[in-house]
């Protein structure tokens, strides 16, 4: 638990174990936000057929994956990879304040500055809605190591 250094308020962040219970093995969620992050870019297209993904949810949800990965992939303690990704997810909630899934908005959790607790609270409130934002089918990535032939 958290506390707001501007409210005094208790702030439930999950621990990391609670909030990615439900997230891919790290291998597969790499692998998924690289081709995410590669079809956002252009550099591939969307290989899934359906109804049109709202922009701004994807680019969210990509974010919000992404800074997921790099703090389970940091482990405790600062890490500024996690602190950046934390930090480009914080920025884009507080443009579009009506994506915030969790109960506080991005700027309630003060005391850790690198805002990793955020993450958390959002990535278990975005698996418990139903992952908006992405296809309801996982993208199925191939695995590099197959086509590398190892």
């Amino acid at each position: 638990m958290r506390v707001n250094s501007n409210t005094a308020e208790a702030i439930d962040a999950p621990p990391p174990h609670e909030a990615y219970a439900n997230a891919p093995d790290l291998r597969r969620e790499m692998h998924q936000v690289l081709a995410l992050g590669a079809e956002r870019d252009g550099r591939r297209v969307r290989t899934v057929t359906g109804p049109p993904v709202d922009a701004t949810v994807a680019e969210r949800a990509w974010l919000l994956r992404r800074a997921a990965l790099m703090d389970r992939m940091a482990g405790p303690g600062p890490d500024g990879a996690a602190a950046q990704t934390a930090e480009q997810l914080v920025l884009y909630d507080r443009r579009h304040p009506g994506l915030v899934a969790g109960p506080h908005h991005p700027d309630a959790i003060t005391l850790d500055s690198s805002r990793r607790p955020y993450v958390r609270q959002e990535y278990s409130a975005w698996t418990a809605a139903g992952r908006p934002g992405t296809h309801q089918e996982e993208r199925r990535v191939p695995d590099l190591r197959y086509r590398a032939g190892l």
